[in-house]
């Protein structure tokens, strides 16, 4: 249906203007009068020149699912029924791709099918941990407490991953800026100090003929330098996407020194807090697990993971295979093994992972106040050791002169 837009005056004589999708100009007009507005104008939105064209839309955010979620809770614990909820998110929803969605599926929900079975048209916004707990909360009349908790659950691990890449941020951005100094320094700045010193006759001292030497081959070679390192990307990436590539680069992650350990913490943090969320909200442990296992990101955990839900499947507890994977602390399991037998997993689910995020808290505080001082040698002593090189044959002339 075409969709309107429309400007008018309420009762209070305020102006107003919105739109509303009607099949004509005369079902708009009836409909503002049925809400006590009078329209001064109607007239069919203009259609976008660019809303066929997918990359020039603007993407569906973790921010504008956890708002959604919030408000949809809202309603759905204020009486309103679904249909009604989605007709008034969709109104107010301003993203223009987020809004179109939410048509689709309020449509899809008046023709029949579960709000779930709606969600599920659109994995990349709504996951499979989103779509079953919906499924759940559906079928156990409890949508509005399901809601409620994911979108704190959302907002948790939106919080996790900002951290994380906090963390890895500033390391990133020094090493970078490192290079590019480099570069200037090699292309630009020591061929300049190498024609002086050519023009001063004499034997230069071997830092300086080291750093020229190193010079000259970047200038001679950048070009295939560049190539290499766009090449090694390119198969770096293509060796991550497969099984054997991707277990080899996320076992070496979890190995690292520093980076290792916070990478483990988020990953205890995240696990815990998906599984406590989805069995609170009446996921079986081994649906549950292996939705966790599919969103875990990091394919030792992940494996790990099937490991539990295959022991869970012959009849042991989750504990026992959890300690044998070597991944997950034996605090954690035994945290675990203590809900498992007082039947209150989900809680303590809740609790490891409360524990786990102030441990991701320190342990990124301390990788950054760490990588400073380290980033800071880094540089002193490798554009310090260039500055020093070149200035070595003017502190020998200096010296000779003297």
């Amino acid at each position: 249906m075409p969709v309107y837009v429309w400007t008018g005056k309420d009762k209070h004589g305020a102006r107003r203007k919105g739109e509303h999708e009607a099949p004509s100009e005369d079902a708009v007009r009836a409909h503002l009068n049925r809400i006590r507005i009078t329209p001064s104008k109607i007239k069919p939105k203009p259609k976008d020149l660019f809303e066929n064209i997918s990359f020039m839309q603007p993407k569906v955010t973790n921010e504008d699912v956890i708002i959604f979620a919030k408000q949809f809770s809202t309603m759905i614990d204020a009486g309103l029924p679904i249909v009604q909820c989605l007709d008034i998110l969709y109104s107010q929803q301003e993203n223009v791709t987020f809004k179109k969605m939410l048509k689709e599926i309020k449509d899809g929900v008046e023709s029949g099918a579960t709000f779930a079975e709606t969600l599920k048209k659109y994995p990349k916004q709504f996951d499979d941990l989103f779509v079953n707990m919906i499924a759940a909360g559906e079928a156990g009349g409890i949508l509005d407490i399901i809601l409620r908790r994911l979108s704190s659950y959302m907002e948790k691990a939106a919080k996790l991953k900002a951290q994380v890449k906090g963390a890895m941020t500033y390391p990133a951005i020094t090493i970078a800026v490192a290079v590019i100094v480099v570069s200037v320094i090699m292309i630009f700045v020591i061929p300049v100090f190498q024609e002086m010193f050519e023009g001063m006759g004499g034997q230069l001292p071997a830092p300086t003929l080291i750093v020229v030497g190193m010079s000259n081959f970047f200038r001679d070679n950048i070009l295939y330098l560049i190539i290499g390192f766009v090449l090694f990307i390119f198969a770096l990436k293509r060796f991550y996407k497969t099984e054997k590539g991707r277990l080899t680069m996320d076992t070496l992650l979890l190995k690292l020194p520093i980076f290792g350990d916070l990478l483990r913490k988020v990953a205890v943090a995240k696990f815990t807090r998906t599984m406590g969320t989805m069995l609170a909200s009446g996921v079986s442990i081994l649906d549950a697990l292996d939705i966790v296992a599919k969103t875990s990101g990091n394919k030792v955990v992940e494996r790990a993971i099937y490991d539990i839900r295959f022991g869970i499947a012959e009849g042991r507890t989750m504990a026992d295979p959890m300690l044998e994977s070597g991944v997950f602390p034996s605090m954690v399991c035994q945290m675990i093994s203590v809900g498992e037998s007082t039947g209150a997993l989900d809680a303590m689910l809740g609790k490891i992972a409360d524990f786990y995020d102030d441990e991701v808290d320190q342990a990124v505080e301390n990788l950054t106040a760490a990588i400073e001082p380290m980033m800071m040698v880094f540089l002193g002593v490798v554009i310090g050791g260039l500055v020093v090189a070149m200035y070595l044959p003017i502190f020998k002339m200096a010296a000779a002169l003297g």
